[in-house]
């Protein structure tokens, strides 16, 4: 049986559960121990200068296809940030956890909240508290810092009078944070939809929304509270967002209380224009609250895990456990499927002495071509739910099905025996921590630690470890990887803003199967072929003619931003080359390399021809407000637009914007020529190649992705997908680091526009 990872992280986990291990947005894996959230992200799919920090497996044994990974983590303060004594002294607002301050729960953000198109991480502490986290220049190695401190939102926005109802409504027990819903408009707007969850020790919700702040990275608003009961919030967990109508969804959230009731919150949100006047709509969001019925009432059981799949075809199910017993709901829907409550109780695997039917759930991952659910439990075991769609049951639809909870326990139990060199006994347990799935399919990613219960013996923190495993539990057929490929390029929405290495990851893994990859490449070539219509080509831009006034610039900065980004076609082809690209680099036979070569070339053409149209339409809508230092960069568009190959319509209207600029502006013959100095030597580099500038000197620079101009400043960021370099956002106070030919305001708001790569739409990051 293959490992595609085994290593060891010298941590401890005080609180198993389903959220301890959890995939970001941005296709990271966020792993929450007692004192640091560590973030793994493995390296297919990216690309650049920087080597994985983690790439061999331990053991003399490895397995057919090891992962590397990028590693970093979160390492707040161990100590307390809000004395709970000091703003009220009732015993009801006692925190234990203030003896030992460590983090209990972390919730990741939908991607592509910040301003440099990534996601943020709320971390909650056993004191209650509450603290935003966002990564600075590199969020795959660099740091995440601290920039927010929520729980002192909370306190400012108490209404009351009562000081320990203020100090308990302060105080959060659990935290969730939605995904973006599709108003089903393209392209997609820029604006965040997302909600985040904090339920209290006061018994109610209180709900907050992100905004983004190029300075500070940004920071929640409040929006609403929603009272529910006297008792401590538990759990939360948001449904899948249902869309209704253009602009106009609903989500349901799932809570929980300590005194073991379950309960729903049905969220509905609409979308708003505020103004047409602009180039792109203005919207904005509304919300409506309201607490429907009790879904379990109160029985003094307390709820382990609380959690939403989606089968497809049908209503989300809500998976709710407590002790021995696992609960799912859903409601009523059009289709022909079960509904209302099932409960199943666990069924013991006998594996170790530690084996118990009652052991907390760790994990849940819910697998779409099987229709089948996994739960792993802390005692080691794992757990498949079969029929999820139309009748839940531990009994698996055909005999001989190896996806049972007997064969997926002692798959568990052989791989914690293949990486233990010492052995196992059935003394030792492999308690998980924390389980998610790699592929949502046969791949898992979980962490234990081994343990041995009837030992008593004392092991101080420094001396745990813990062992995160990537391991397929079954093999998938041919049929299934190529419907895994086909899969994710339908259905493309560019509302969730989630990162194509996220969105990929799955494919990915199964491509750089050595035994497999010669069969299905020419197969996976042939879907990639299969280009969607362009939809830029639909794009009508009013022409403004209100001078160079204030309002312009934002509203140029929103346009780029929301047609480079919010175009379904174009993300498609972002994805499609980044599988193209991979393919190429993994074939061994020099024509089938070939063919992968001349898939990608068109695919990348393509982009280009939509991003160029995207400037093109920007340009000549506000050709009345062109100055003298806009010309070089204005004429490099119109040359690139001109090249063969270009789509004859872009070719036009490139024209038609050269021929209105010739018309207005008197143009110097150098500045028409397009050349630029050579940074090291000062002789003129024509524009020959929009990649790379060689001088005649043989001096080689390479050129910005965004603008195309010469990069000689270290002031630039990297794409981790395709490791393209693109010069940073510059501020008036230092635009002496761009050449002399870039320093236009256009070009200084279309690289603040620009927060994703143009090419593959992954992030960039800084590495010096």
């Amino acid at each position: 049986m293959a490992i595609y990872t085994s290593l060891v992280v010298p941590t401890v986990i005080l609180n198993p559960s389903e959220r301890c291990l959890q995939w970001s947005d941005d296709g990271q894996a966020c792993i929450t121990s007692k004192a640091a959230v560590h973030i793994m992200t493995p390296d297919p799919g990216i690309n650049f200068s920087t080597p994985p920090d983690i790439k061999a497996l331990r053991g003399d044994e490895q397995g057919e296809q090891p992962l590397g990974w990028f590693r970093t983590m979160i390492e707040p303060a161990r100590g307390q940030m809000h004395v709970w004594p000091s703003l009220c002294q009732d015993w009801g607002a006692i925190t234990i956890g203030s003896l030992d301050v460590s983090l209990r729960e972390v919730a990741c953000s939908p991607s592509n909240l910040t301003s440099r198109g990534r996601c943020v991480i709320t971390i909650l502490n056993s004191n209650a508290e509450v603290s935003l986290w966002a990564a600075a220049k590199n969020h795959l190695k660099g740091e995440w810092t601290n920039i927010q401190d929520v729980t002192g939102l909370l306190l400012d926005t108490a209404s009351s009078e009562d000081i320990i109802r203020n100090t308990l409504r302060a105080q959060v027990s659990s935290l969730a944070w939605s995904k973006q819903p599709d108003y089903r408009i393209t392209p997609t707007p820029i604006l965040d939809s997302s909600v985040l969850a904090l339920g209290t020790r006061a018994g109610c919700i209180e709900f907050f929304r992100f905004n983004r702040n190029s300075n500070s990275g940004g920071s929640l608003s409040y929006i609403h509270t929603e009272p529910l009961s006297d008792h401590w919030v538990t759990h939360l967990s948001w449904a899948p967002w249902i869309t209704h109508g253009v602009g106009h969804c609903e989500s349901l959230l799932a809570f929980s209380t300590d005194k073991g009731n379950v309960g729903l919150v049905k969220v509905t949100q609409n979308l708003q224009s505020t103004s047409n006047v602009g180039f792109v709509p203005e919207y904005t969001t509304s919300a409506v609250f309201d607490v429907q019925g009790p879904i379990c009432k109160a029985d003094k059981r307390s709820v382990t895990t609380l959690t939403w799949v989606q089968p497809p075809g049908r209503n989300p199910i809500l998976v709710y456990t407590k002790p021995g017993l696992v609960h799912l709901w859903s409601w009523p829907g059009s289709e022909p499927t079960w509904y209302g409550t099932r409960v199943l109780p666990f069924q013991i695997q006998k594996m170790s002495i530690g084996s118990s039917a009652i052991s907390p759930v760790t994990g849940v991952s819910y697998v779409l071509h099987r229709d089948a659910l996994i739960l792993s439990l802390f005692d080691g075991s794992f757990h498949a739910i079969h029929n999820m769609t139309m009748e839940p049951t531990w009994s698996p639809p055909l005999a001989g099905d190896i996806l049972t909870s007997a064969e997926l326990s002692q798959a568990s139990r052989a791989l914690f025996a293949k990486v233990t060199p010492a052995g196992i006994s059935c003394l030792d347990v492999n308690s998980i921590g924390g389980m998610a799935s790699y592929d949502s399919q046969s791949t898992l990613i979980w962490i234990y630690e081994a343990l041995r219960p009837a030992d008593f013996g004392y092991k101080h923190e420094a001396q745990h470890e813990c062992m995160l495993l990537t391991a397929p539990f079954w093999q998938l057929d041919d049929e299934t990887v190529l419907h895994t490929a086909s899969e994710a390029f339908s259905d493309i929405s560019c509302a969730s803003g989630g990162a194509p290495i996220h969105h990929l990851r799955a494919l990915m893994l199964h491509l750089r199967s050595n035994a497999r990859f010669a069969a299905l490449c020419p197969q996976v070539l042939e879907i990639l072929s299969q280009v969607p219509p362009d939809q830029t080509t639909t794009i009508v831009l009013p022409s403004w003619t209100q001078g160079l006034n204030d309002d312009l610039r934002p509203q140029l900065r929103k346009s780029l931003t929301t047609h480079l980004s919010g175009w379904p076609n174009l993300l498609s082809l972002r994805m499609r080359l980044s599988i193209a690209d991979l393919c190429w680099k993994l074939c061994k036979d020099p024509e089938m390399q070939a063919q992968c070569g001349q898939v990608a070339q068109g695919l990348l053409a393509a982009i280009s021809h939509c991003v160029l149209r995207i400037l093109v339409r920007h340009l000549r809508a506000i050709i009345s407000v062109i100055t003298a230092p806009d010309i070089p960069f204005v004429l490099r568009e119109v040359v690139q637009s001109l090249l063969p190959g270009s789509p004859q319509d872009l070719a036009d209207e490139a024209q038609a914007l050269s021929d209105t600029l010739t018309a207005s502006f008197s143009i110097d013959p150098a500045i028409a020529a397009l050349h630029e100095h050579c940074p090291a030597c000062h002789a003129e580099v024509p524009l020959h190649a929009i990649t790379r500038a060689t001088c005649p000197n043989g001096h080689t620079w390479a050129r910005c992705t965004v603008t195309s101009f010469i990069l000689s400043t270290s002031k630039v960021r990297t794409c981790i997908g395709c490791s393209r370099k693109a010069l940073l956002p510059f501020t008036v106070s230092d635009e002496s680091q761009l050449p002399v030919a870039a320093q236009s305001w256009i070009v200084r708001d279309l690289l603040e526009a620009v927060q994703r790569c143009l090419f593959c739409g992954n992030s960039f990051v800084e590495i010096v």
